[in-house]
């Protein structure tokens, strides 16, 4: 009956996600509320996505006994991590924030325009397959709308602290599982909404609680990224419009990043607000990603205080409507399309003659912003 009801209030809305107010200054009150939102869910299609075929040019890598290819880098893990659901850490990224604590050890870091006040401030969304060995993660914050169509995607245990009521209904839907507001908090000498920190053990005692199962669910739907094989890994060589990207500079304006690529390493190094962004809780190690996914998309303004949607599903666009992104590794940078197909299937990313990417195994970073920034970043 649930489901049912959800599905005609989305029809009558047109897919409009969202409409009230929220307060920017009383965050810590509206993240805390449980108003019933007075719009839709985003729900699962009924339809799976059609599988398509596709035939390897070379051998698959061959693991090492007793280890599987972690679907968020392709890198060896134990195979008893195998079935291990990720976890999705909300972190804040305000300069107050700093330094970070875990972000190093992330296999993937979202970074997403979260508000339409404070220059666009963007927050973290660090993902983590093999999470129980990191003893600090955070400073832990809200969960803002555009990130619940992300997380979703992997069948990821969202770790947050509140969000506004806008996610409300969204949370109600059967695939979402989510810890809030229960990790520890670390005197750092900051006001409270900078003391939060998932600490060993406080995800393992969040998802016992909820009794939540730690192993992927019946919303997993598999494959994630294609990777490319350690002997052939994709040097864009092969695409005549790849350009230079030894520098790539983003327009999001609130902490102005930019990654840096370290040929002799083959990464690029994160860096924003003027400076290395580095992981407080390894060493000051600084953070840096083999391969950067950027992807623009559709912005919905909510209300007057930021709060603001990027939409990422294809239900909210229409077939001609053009879902730009760049795909970013060893120093070259080629154009890309992507599409995710509802709340739980990956997003997948395309080049220019229509086949799907393979990134190269390692961390990947992957920046989602408004369409409108999209011709605003900058390679060098």
């Amino acid at each position: 009956m649930r489901r049912k009801a959800m599905l005609i209030v989305l029809g009558l809305t047109a897919a409009l996600l969202f409409t009230a107010c929220g307060s920017k200054d009383d965050e810590e009150a509206t993240e805390a509320s449980t108003e019933t939102a007075q719009a839709p869910a985003m729900v699962v299609q009924d339809t799976e996505p059609e599988e398509v075929a596709t035939e390897e040019e070379e051998e698959a890598d061959v693991p090492p006994d007793g280890m599987v290819a972690n679907p968020l880098t392709g890198e060896w893990i134990d195979k008893s991590l195998e079935n291990q659901r990720p976890i999705a850490v909300m972190i804040d990224d305000e300069k107050t924030a700093l330094p970070h604590y875990g972000v190093s050890e992330a296999d993937v870091i979202y970074e997403i325009m979260n508000s339409t006040q404070n220059d666009g401030v963007t927050r973290f969304m660090a993902m983590f397959k093999d999470w129980e060995p990191i003893s600090q993660i955070g400073s832990i914050r809200s969960t803002r709308p555009t990130n619940l169509q992300t997380f979703t995607e992997w069948n990821a245990i969202l770790c947050h602290d509140g969000g506004p009521f806008y996610n409300d209904m969204f949370y109600s839907n059967d695939f979402v599982d989510r810890i809030s507001g229960e990790f520890s908090r670390v005197n750092n000498g900051k006001a409270r909404e900078f003391t939060e920190y998932a600490l060993t053990g406080d995800v393992d005692k969040g998802i016992n609680n909820h009794k939540f199962s730690k192993e992927y669910n019946e919303y997993y739907r598999g494959e994630h990224y294609r990777f490319a094989t350690r002997n052939n890994p994709n040097t864009l060589e092969q695409y005549s419009n790849a350009q230079a990207a030894n520098k790539v500079t983003l327009p999001f304006h609130h902490n102005n990043p930019w990654l840096e690529y370290n040929a002799d390493e083959g990464v690029y190094y994160y860096f924003q607000y003027g400076d290395k962004e580095v992981d407080a809780g390894n060493g000051s190690k600084q953070v840096s990603f083999k391969n950067l996914l950027i992807q623009g998309a559709r912005l919905e303004k909510l209300d007057d205080h930021g709060y603001m949607f990027l939409h990422t599903n294809d239900s909210d666009y229409k077939d001609s409507d053009k879902r730009e992104g760049w795909y970013v590794t060893n120093g070259k940078a080629i154009k890309v399309t992507w599409t995710k197909l509802d709340d739980t299937y990956p997003t997948k990313y395309y080049d220019e003659n229509g086949e799907e990417i393979k990134i190269n195994v390692g961390k990947t970073y992957v920046a989602i912003m408004p369409s409108d920034d999209f011709g605003d970043i900058k390679f060098e």
